[in-house]
């Protein structure tokens, strides 16, 4: 019973196509950082930060890790040894801090993502993809929410997701 069991896992094995994944050394890394939060709204002006809004941002970057690597064109990096110093940091207006921290994790690219909220009914998610060697934008994109709550948000990460950053030959190094 075991022979049958191992010869058809060979099989399996041998029989899949050898274009269903490609081997990971050969897939472009990308470092996906945290999200930001640009708060142009009176109630962020009287209230200060909001837990749930910080929740959120910390979701949609790991929605966009989940959804690349699901996808199987990119390997995604551990921004861990860098985390600390990356939320130390406005990556949207570093000078290219964001690139320099995607180098110390050796990612071939870096990803960053601000939500613009203008107020609790108008946002913006803002999505930047740069060449880590370069420093040069690849791809960015932008789509507007309506609603600050946690399925506005989701959906529209996802839909940049799938839309843009998945889009075919979309966001390949050059």
């Amino acid at each position: 019973m075991r022979r049958y069991c191992l010869a058809a896992f060979l099989l399996l094995v041998l029989a899949a196509p050898a274009h269903a994944q490609a081997p990971a050394a050969s897939l472009p890394k990308v470092a996906v950082f945290d999200f930001e939060l640009f708060d142009t709204s009176l109630q962020g002006e009287t209230d200060g930060p909001r837990t749930d809004e910080h929740d959120r941002l910390l979701r949609a970057g790991d929605q966009i890790r989940k959804g690349l690597a699901e996808s199987g064109r990119y390997a995604i990096v551990d921004i861990a040894p860098v985390n600390a110093a990356a939320h130390e940091k406005n990556l949207q207006a570093c000078g290219g801090c964001d690139v320099q921290l995607a180098q110390q994790l050796g990612a071939d690219l870096a990803v960053t993502g601000v939500v613009q909220k203008v107020s609790n009914l108008i946002l913006n998610m803002n999505i930047y993809m740069r060449n880590a060697r370069t420093g040069h934008i690849v791809a960015s994109m932008s789509a507007d929410l309506r609603g600050n709550t946690d399925e506005s948000w989701t959906r529209t990460a996802s839909w940049l997701l799938r839309n843009r950053l998945l889009a075919p030959d979309f966001g390949r190094p050059q």
